[in-house]
């Protein structure tokens, strides 16, 4: 079985290629959020793999993530991502005006170690069980620090204002919840294992519950990829830019589980279409 996995907002946002910035402004505007950047560069890999015939059996998304995995099973299109996703993040900045926080990933770890690190600490939570070797905190702003202290391994902030997969996001969530019941869903083409708890979803409505409880609830990783192994997924292509998920992989000890990057890929089939080449042209003499 092969998963078509997607990363969340992590690294650096790239600028969307120019063929899809009308459609991309036609529905965002001028301004284009980094969300909105991140799900352009995954909806752009999931169209760019059904044009090779490369299909997935399985997909799943970290995060943000989440909603290219939704795009690549069919849920809905591309300006309906594109719609949800800016609308994400507006909720969430409007949080982080309110309300400011952060979030750091504890590398070196286990999700284990951080929970009981933050027993009875108060303002920041365990918000991204990612590998049995790595977590991630998010918490109001004055109170991270004192709570990262607390956590042995090595430490990363990241680049974000507010406190993702948390209480402290519980404003922006509500609003999501709603504007995801406005949306119609299509039953999902191949199935999507939930970031929220690991469950497999096979409908519309399974689908569409589990984004309204994803910005709130923490992220899964560990059991999102359980999950597959149970599925007997051999096969890892992680779609969206970037190789955070693949290189995590390798805490998880399974060698059955082989992943790449969709560029991984892509540089393949390109090696074996030159391959060819000189086969055609011995053939055509």
């Amino acid at each position: 079985m092969r998963a078509f996995v997607f990363p969340g907002q992590g690294g650096k946002a790239e600028d969307p290629p120019e063929e899809m910035l009308p459609v991309i402004r036609r529905v965002v505007g001028e301004r284009i959020p980094d969300q909105v950047k991140f799900f352009a560069r995954a909806a752009r890999d999931a169209d760019e793999s059904r044009r090779l015939e490369i299909r997935p059996d399985v997909v799943a998304g970290h995060s943000l993530g989440e909603y290219g995995a939704a795009y690549a099973a069919g849920c809905f299109d591309l300006e309906t991502g594109l719609w949800l996703v800016a609308n994400r993040d507006r909720f969430l900045s409007e949080v982080a005006k309110k309300t400011p926080g952060g979030m750091v990933a504890v590398v070196k770890a286990s999700p284990e170690e951080v929970e009981r690190a933050l027993a009875g600490a108060e303002g920041s939570v365990v918000a991204n069980y990612n590998s049995p070797r790595q977590a991630v905190i998010s918490g109001l702003r004055e109170a991270l620090g004192e709570a990262v202290a607390r956590v042995r391994g090595r430490k990363i902030p990241l680049n974000v204002p507010f406190a993702a997969h948390s209480p402290y996001v519980a404003a922006a969530g509500e609003k999501m919840r709603e504007l995801l019941d406005s949306v119609d869903f299509r039953r999902p083409e191949v199935p999507l294992v939930s970031a929220v708890d690991g469950s497999v979803l096979e409908s519309a409505e399974a689908v569409k519950e589990a984004l309204k409880r994803q910005m709130e609830a923490p992220v899964r990783w560990v059991q999102v990829v359980e999950t597959l192994a149970r599925m007997r997924v051999v096969e890892w292509i992680e779609l969206g830019g970037g190789n955070v998920l693949t290189r995590m992989l390798r805490d998880f000890e399974l060698p059955s589980l082989r992943g790449m990057t969709f560029e991984d890929l892509r540089a393949r089939i390109g090696r074996q279409a030159q391959n060819l080449l000189p086969k055609r042209e011995e053939e055509s003499r």
